[in-house]
């Protein structure tokens, strides 16, 4: 049986200094009640497992019951997840990172000025996320693009950095223009909080 998961209660205060670059407390408010939405939906969702009445006779890959629960369970909790680092990445000072994660990109992508490039070209790819995660197997950092909350997880690596470019995360700011979100996210990115993660891969 696997514990409830707690309700985000607010945005990390933090995170309301990017209003200087233009990503609005209001457009964070809104978000908030995403995140709490996808934290919510986790624990209905562990509570609907706990108690399904496991009959392997009546599960089945067009449709049933486990195979629901279990496909929607992935999209809530991975989205509480993704909100998790996203809201612990922001609000920072941007720019050329420090600490070791300036030598690890620099390691995997030949220069900060490289990672930067190729951020942006998957931030116009992406359906849905950006992830910055570190590869267990290679040694070497990765920019990987979500078209969904659970799409496509890629095992045996951390995420250490995390940008929504779903609409809501930028509609009412930037309107359609996505690369200004883009540049204004670089702007404020917390390379403390990257670095802390990376530490913990």
């Amino acid at each position: 049986m696997l514990p409830k998961v707690d309700i985000p209660g607010s945005i990390p205060e933090k995170c309301y200094t990017t209003e200087k670059v233009g990503i609005s407390r209001i457009t964070h408010d809104e978000h908030l009640k995403l995140w709490q939405g996808y934290a919510r939906k986790t624990n209905e969702l562990r509570d609907l497992m706990d108690h399904l009445e496991k009959d392997a006779t009546k599960a089945n890959q067009v449709y049933s019951s486990i195979r629901a629960l279990k496909v929607d369970y992935t999209f809530a909790y991975q989205g509480l997840m993704n909100h998790d680092i996203y809201f612990d990445t922001i609000g920072g000072k941007g720019g050329v990172p420090n600490g070791p994660i300036k030598q690890a990109i620099e390691k995997s992508f030949g220069s900060y000025e490289n990672w930067v490039q190729d951020w942006k070209c998957t931030g116009m790819g992406a359906r849905g996320w950006v992830f910055l995660a570190y590869d267990k197997n290679s040694g070497m950092l990765f920019n990987y693009l979500g078209d969904a909350q659970n799409t496509y997880p890629v095992w045996n690596h951390t995420c250490i950095l995390a940008m929504d470019v779903y609409e809501h995360a930028y509609y009412y700011d930037f309107q359609t223009a996505r690369m200004k979100y883009i540049e204004a996210f670089l702007q404020v990115i917390d390379w403390d909080a990257v670095n802390k993660r990376f530490e913990h891969r």
